[in-house]
């Protein structure tokens, strides 16, 4: 469909420079200065109106071809991919070498708590305490 469209445009074009050029007139005797003057501002503006047409064409095919190679870039895509993901993995385990770390401290620390609480002076009254409750 692009390509008949694309076709026809390239068709109109060429049409509309044959008229430019059958109209033009060679002889100066046939047409006045401001005749011809005329003939060339309208040969200049069908040539001006094809160079905007043709840079809109190219501005069509280069946006076409960014929105390919975004769409389509499945090499870039999948490298993107892969490293953000080892990037993700690298933070994994370094999160895990410190939860570790911490549950190694809190186990040492709730290993001293409870040694020391065991030991201490208020597990022989909460021990009373609890046994004074239980006869009530």
């Amino acid at each position: 469909m692009a390509q008949t469209r694309s076709l026809q445009t390239k068709e109109a074009l060429l049409k509309s420079f044959k008229i430019v050029k059958l109209a033009k007139v060679e002889e100066e005797g046939q047409v006045s200065r401001m005749t011809q003057c005329e003939e060339e501002q309208f040969e200049m503006l069908v040539r001006a109106a094809n160079m905007v047409r043709a840079g809109e064409s190219l501005m069509k095919l280069v946006a076409s071809l960014k929105e390919y190679l975004i769409l389509n870039d499945v090499k870039s895509l999948n490298d993107a991919i892969s490293n953000r993901t080892s990037a993700l993995a690298t933070v994994q385990r370094d999160s895990d070498k410190k939860l570790m770390v911490i549950r190694d401290e809190m186990a040492t620390d709730l290993y001293d708590l409870e040694e020391d609480y065991y030991s201490s002076l208020y597990k022989s009254i909460d021990a009373q305490s609890s046994q004074t409750e239980a006869k009530k």
